[in-house]
């Protein structure tokens, strides 16, 4: 039967209190070191001496799926890899959904040589009901127009220096994020430890992506069957690539779907699909700014967890991956030290999972 531990503390003092070799796989959304919003948790990525408690929790072979911020996936790898983990590979996790927090250059010339920018047009991302009634006929500065909406409307160049600059920015566009794959260490060989400790492989079937038209791959000329078992249908073989009856193989890449990122890659059947968070995602008063979809969260776990296996999150945050976890069958263990997100997974866990087991 699967159980929950939630213990509320500093991950580094409750992973130090943990029995070696005590959990089968690590799944975590740590700090990226962005210091985003300002919060203090978020000040710097997770330092070596943790992700070296994590190894060391870590039976021999044991998966580590942690995420990371594109401008310091570098610092994040570097410390896991410092701390003695193999890094395997990097999986990309893309959406379309993320907004360009990004500096007009063009308007801070004009701002800082206190000139007035002529308002044009109002934008795609127009805020809209009162803020439009307030605002409609008026024309100002681009600190006005900003203050009542991110790019709520279009302004022209004050000055010719501006006018040099407009349409530069800083940033670009948020589309990914990366997830460090990383591996602890073992001895002899990858079916040895299988067999002895139950890590160090991943579960290929059990993450492949479905395709609506199923096909196996063969040599050119052979014939292919799709369809199923009730209905199948003979084809011709021209150019089948990356095909089987059981889905495509798991891809270093998940999508969440939108037009942004589907297009592009023209065949999406190809990779992991997941919608960003949802609703349901934020149930129980869910307020925490960086909730990760709980079917993303899932498949992470499915993909590096043995069966009836045990996933250790040591920033868990609202406790997503503790959610997903005990959707697959997985017991959870979860550390998280700020009192009121750990006030919100106790929220969602209560009575969600026979013999909660919560160690303060």
């Amino acid at each position: 039967m699967s159980t929950t531990e939630l213990h509320h503390g500093d991950c580094l003092d409750v992973l130090r209190r943990m029995d070696s070799a005590c959990v089968d796989a690590i799944v975590t959304d740590p700090p990226y070191g962005l210091s985003f919003m300002g919060r203090k948790w978020d000040y710097d990525v997770p330092s070596t001496e943790i992700w070296e408690q994590c190894l060391r929790v870590l039976k021999p072979g044991g998966h580590l799926l942690a995420f990371a911020g594109t401008r310091t996936q570098h610092r994040m790898a570097v410390n896991i890899e410092d701390a003695g983990f193999e890094i395997r590979d990097m999986i990309a996790w893309v959406y379309g959904s993320g907004f360009p927090k990004s500096q007009n250059v063009g308007k801070a010339i004009d701002k800082a040589a206190g000139a007035v920018r002529e308002v044009i047009g109002k934008s795609a991302r127009h805020v809209s009901g009162k803020a439009n009634q307030r605002t409609e006929g008026l024309t100002g500065s681009s600190t006005f127009a900003e203050s009542i909406g991110m790019g709520a409307y279009i302004t022209a160049p004050a000055t010719p220096e501006a006018q040099q600059w407009d349409g530069w920015g800083t940033v670009l566009k948020p589309a990914l994020e990366p997830i460090t794959v990383a591996r602890k260490p073992f001895k002899g060989t990858v079916a040895g430890n299988v067999l002895e400790h139950g890590t160090g492989a991943i579960n290929i079937d059990g993450c492949r992506s479905e395709t609506e038209h199923k096909t196996v791959r063969l040599s050119a000329g052979q014939n292919i069957y799709g369809g199923n078992a009730l209905n199948k249908s003979i084809t011709k073989n021209t150019s089948s690539r990356d095909g089987d009856i059981r889905g495509r193989w798991p891809a270093n890449l998940i999508h969440d779907g939108s037009d942004e990122v589907t297009q592009p890659l023209n065949d999406s059947a190809r990779f992991f699909y997941t919608a960003k968070a949802s609703k349901d995602d934020r149930d129980k008063g869910n307020t925490h700014p960086t909730v990760k979809p709980t079917d993303l969260m899932a498949y992470l776990c499915r993909l590096v967890t043995p069966v009836g296996g045990t996933v250790l999150d040591p920033f868990m945050g609202s406790g997503t991956t503790g959610k997903a976890a005990l959707s697959e069958g997985f017991s959870f263990v979860g550390i998280e030290r700020d009192p009121e997100y750990y006030a919100i997974c106790e929220s969602r866990f209560n009575g969600a999972q026979i013999g909660l087991a919560l160690a303060v």
